[in-house]
């Protein structure tokens, strides 16, 4: 019997998730991608010079680098990337289901990040490092129109990568009504909203707080807004206009710590 169109689009797109891999470059980026057992690791591409600094990490992933002349840099990666010699192709990482991976770990109240079509990889990279700083349990992204796992965006988070969680889902207000029924409060940031993150949290610090942060510009889309709980504004101290997306998240998972 012949397989339905539907049927044959899934198989292919699941097949093409299995084989993507990603190329991650620069000395920090590669040697926590090296230390992460959890991270499948395929083809290591090095100058002597990276391979020394990174002697440890490479024995202890049991890999065999490829040598690299530094003028001739061989590895797939743009011409203009930082490498510093070194360049390590892997698979992606495969946090877990949303339901528990936001659970929290019971020493206090969980808090998430969810982002509404932030595509740029040095804005999610720095996301991603100030999440692992508050102890954030998820940065959420929708699979499409959000930056996805690439080597830019490693070399920002500076290591983040390998340790905070980042999960990519199908439908970011899907994945709201989730947390919502988790007991999160849904706190959407714009620029507009009368209440401060301060006063929605007051004698509520002790609820799972998922903050919900849009792309510069347009901010959140229609449907996020509708799904959040409150819209909240960072409160500034003078007309300065707004913060970087990935400065906003820093200040709001600060302001809304429990």
């Amino acid at each position: 019997m012949k397989k339905p169109r539907w049927v044959i689009d899934k198989e292919q797109t699941k097949r093409a998730a299995a084989s993507e891999t990603v190329w991650l470059f620069g000395i920090h980026a590669v040697r926590d991608a090296l230390e992460n057992p959890a991270r499948e690791k395929l083809r290591l591409i090095t100058t002597k010079n990276a391979h020394d600094k990174l002697a440890e990490a490479i024995a202890a992933a049991g890999m065999e680098p490829e040598m690299a002349d530094p003028r001739r840099f061989n590895a797939p990666i743009d011409a203009q990337s930082v490498h510093q010699g070194a360049a390590l192709e892997v698979k992606g990482l495969n946090w877990g289901a949303l339901d528990e991976v936001c659970l929290g770990d019971g020493t206090r109240p969980p808090r998430v990040l969810l982002l509404d079509r932030v595509t740029d990889p040095h804005n999610v990279g720095a996301i991603l490092r100030s999440a692992e700083v508050f102890g954030a349990c998820a940065v959420i992204a929708p699979r499409h129109h959000a930056a996805p796992e690439t080597g830019a965006l490693a070399k920002t988070a500076s290591g983040a990568l390998e340790r905070q969680p980042y999960l990519r889902v199908r439908n970011l207000a899907d994945a709201m009504e989730q947390l919502k029924s988790m007991g999160y409060l849904m706190l959407g940031l714009a620029g507009e909203a009368e209440e401060t993150i301060e006063s929605v949290l007051q004698e509520r610090r002790d609820r799972p707080v998922a903050l919900v942060l849009g792309a510069e510009g347009p901010g959140l889309r229609q449907k996020t807004r509708e799904t959040c709980d409150h819209l909240v504004k960072i409160d500034f101290a003078g007309d300065f206009g707004s913060l970087n997306v990935s400065n906003a998240a820093a200040v709001a998972l600060y302001a809304s710590r429990g």
